[in-house]
């Protein structure tokens, strides 16, 4: 917020309060020196003071709400950016722990509280002391001793609210997290909706959904149970204060000491001062909330992004593709080590294709190339430069990756294409269409490159994602190229296509490809045949189907499949 509009909205909210201590002190003037007397000739006076109080107590709380809710709005939009734009340079490991819709609804919801906090919120509790001591002068001048009986339950109610609010705050930030996994649930729900019916699971989600919702219902009941014990409290405060006045009250004007007309407007001043203090009710619910979910958004921007690194400090400008992999090791949070030692060279310009059974650590050789992770030992160079102190953006400009599930975004077959490179031209998208064959079907459509592929790619078939996904690597033009068995998705036609492209893809380029199929790998320079984090073969096809070993092994149980 802006120190200019905090100081607008400061004075607003005090011209605000101070035309609202004008009505109810028009009383006593009213009934003791109007009505009293009947001195009607200052009556016309005193319906133009009142009604110019009214309209401006009216015009400006109208501005201020509009200053502050937009600024509130401002404020929530700007920190969902800033939230948003923090998350997705977090390193992957953090999203392998997350939900994707549980991260959704803490970028989305958790900053709303910032409307409770400078919209409405600030306005009712500012405004509310400032109201509260205005009042209270007032009931001083009136009557000091009725002041202090009154204030004893209201300075006690104040108390009580404290540590009502201070024990919600807890229940609020918890019920963020069931939100959270609420909607991370759902969300995967909905988006493997396939699954789900083709397991007949239906009943299982409906279910888990609804252990969530009723989780979230026990959270809020709890909340409710406090904020209603306030709520109820002040409402007896405020009851008894009134019976207070009554008796009081009435004793002073039968003995002389008050009039009717002070009477009456101590009353007014005393509604004004208890109701604010009466509103802390739902105003503290709202802050506390508010606080919850902000405390839960700081604790998500105090991840460190992988920006972050005070050790990476070099810029790659221009690379040349040399990679040289020394005593890497790898070992992830629970201590357990896959990958022990690893050692080679990946010249300039050449393919070298990662086989082995399933978790020997094939995935993960390629994820430090891609500096998805960091070794935890050992140490990988590029072009003569260790990779952990490589700045992570100077880097992945050069690097292009093609997954076995590549994702596709909701929109059209053009628009995936050029996430690889917006800026490309209409030529350089028609040959990066051309070359990964993707116009063999998309001149079948009828809006072509501008056909609408649903949510995750949902409405091509696997091969033709998969083409999309090569075509997206292509149009980047990367030194490095990361291949996670990119022809898995392919029918025999696509694949014979799909091959000639990824030959004239890694053309120059340094390539890891991790290959299920062997027959694709037989050109690869070098095949490293992992297991259990170890290189047990290395060398090319033919070396390795001369060594008769378990590179061997594997395409020939392959061959005969």
């Amino acid at each position: 917020m802006t120190r200019k509009n905090l100081l607008i909205g400061l004075a607003l909210i005090l011209i605000n309060r101070v035309a609202s201590l004008v009505l109810p002190g028009s009383t006593k003037y009213l009934i003791d020196n109007i009505v009293g007397p009947g001195n009607m000739a200052l009556f016309g006076q005193f319906v133009l003071v009142v009604g110019l109080s009214i309209a401006v107590q009216a015009v400006s709380s109208f501005i201020l709400t509009q200053l502050l809710s937009v600024q509130a709005q401002r404020l929530i939009a700007d920190l969902r950016l800033k939230v948003q734009a923090h998350v997705v340079r977090l390193p992957v490991g953090f999203f392998d722990s997350m939900k994707s819709g549980g991260l959704v609804s803490r970028i989305m919801n958790d900053v709303e509280g910032v409307r409770n906090i400078v919209g409405t919120g600030v306005v009712q509790f500012v405004g509310g002391i400032l109201t509260a001591l205005g009042a209270f002068v007032f009931l001083v001048m009136f009557n000091a001793k009725l002041t202090l009986e009154i204030l004893l339950p209201v300075v006690l109610f104040g108390f009580i609210s404290f540590y009502a609010f201070k024990r919600i705050r807890p229940i609020f930030r918890e019920r963020g997290k069931i939100q959270e996994r609420v909607t991370g649930r759902l969300t995967e729900t909905l988006g493997g909706i396939r699954v789900v019916k083709g397991f007949n699971a239906e009943t299982r989600e409906i279910a888990s959904f609804s252990q969530g919702v009723t989780d979230l219902f026990q959270n809020i009941k709890q909340s409710l149970l406090s904020s209603s014990f306030v709520t109820s409290l002040g409402a007896f405060i405020a009851g008894l204060a009134t019976l207070i006045i009554m008796y009081v009250g009435g004793n002073d004007i039968i003995a002389g000491k008050m009039t009717t007309g002070e009477l009456l407007a101590f009353s007014m001043y005393l509604g004004v001062m208890i109701f604010p203090i009466i509103q802390m009710g739902n105003i503290g619910t709202q802050l506390t909330e508010a606080i919850a979910g902000l405390d839960r958004t700081e604790e998500l921007l105090a991840q460190k992004t992988e920006q972050d690194n005070p050790e990476k400090t070099i810029d790659l400008p221009y690379m040349v593709g040399n990679f040289s992999f020394s005593g890497v090791r790898f070992a992830y949070a629970d201590g357990e080590e896959v990958l022990h030692g690893i050692d080679f060279t990946a010249p300039q310009g050449s393919v070298t294709a990662l086989v082995g059974g399933s978790g020997s650590g094939k995935s993960t050789l390629a994820s430090l190339v891609g500096t998805f992770i960091s070794p935890t030992g050992g140490s990988i160079t590029v072009d003569g430069h260790d990779l952990s102190k490589v700045k992570v953006d100077s880097y992945r400009q050069h690097l292009g990756v093609v997954l076995q599930d590549d994702f596709l975004f909701e929109g059209t077959i053009r628009e995936n294409i050029l996430f690889g490179k917006p800026e490309a031209s209409n030529e350089e998208l028609r040959q990066a269409v051309e070359a990964a064959y993707v116009h063999e079907f998309t001149d079948r459509f009828e809006q072509g490159l501008d056909t609408l592929i649903g949510e995750r790619g949902v409405k091509l078939s696997g091969g033709q994602r998969q083409r999309v996904a090569i075509a997206r690597a292509m149009l980047a033009k990367p030194k490095v190229l990361i291949l996670d068995e990119a022809t898995s998705n392919l029918d025999t036609l696509s694949e014979g296509y799909i091959q000639k492209s990824l030959d004239a893809l890694m053309e120059g380029r340094t390539t890891f490809v991790i290959a299920h199929r062997l027959s694709t790998i037989k050109k690869a320079d070098q095949i490293l045949v992992i297991a259990q984090g170890d290189i047990v073969e290395r060398g090319n096809h033919d070396e390795l189907i001369a060594l008769g070993g378990k590179y061997f092994d594997m395409y020939t149980y392959q061959s005969r499949i």
